[in-house]
């Protein structure tokens, strides 16, 4: 038997749109109120269009409202980290009384009781 190793684990290559994807599959099987959000200035036919006005930066990739209760789940995958906007958007969720999320895995899902 052959083995061979590459210096990475298959969690240091997972996008962080395929663990999106899974949480929100198991979200949705679980029953969850929630939606992926999509934030960001778009390019359309070579121009660049920003941000509405009163957008906000940082704003977690999914959004859920459990019991009345705001829930920001920020996806990153095992070696992402938080940009300043987001790192403020939690603190400021946080602050208010919301709850926020950093999950690299459904693992964290999990452990946040979701």
């Amino acid at each position: 038997m052959c083995r061979f190793s590459f210096g990475w684990s298959v969690m240091e290559r997972t996008k962080e749109t395929d663990i999106q994807r899974a949480i929100c599959d198991y979200l949705a099987l679980k029953g969850y109120f929630f939606w992926r959000q999509n934030t960001g200035g778009m390019f359309r036919e070579g121009r660049y269009f920003s941000l509405p006005k009163y957008s906000m930066r940082g704003i977690p990739d999914i959004i859920l409202i459990k019991g009345g209760r705001f829930i920001g789940i920020e996806v990153k995958n095992k070696t992402g980290k938080l940009s300043p906007h987001q790192a403020d958007f939690a603190r400021e969720c946080v602050k208010n009384g919301g709850d926020y999320i950093v999950a690299k895995s459904i693992d964290d899902v999990q452990a946040a009781g979701l």
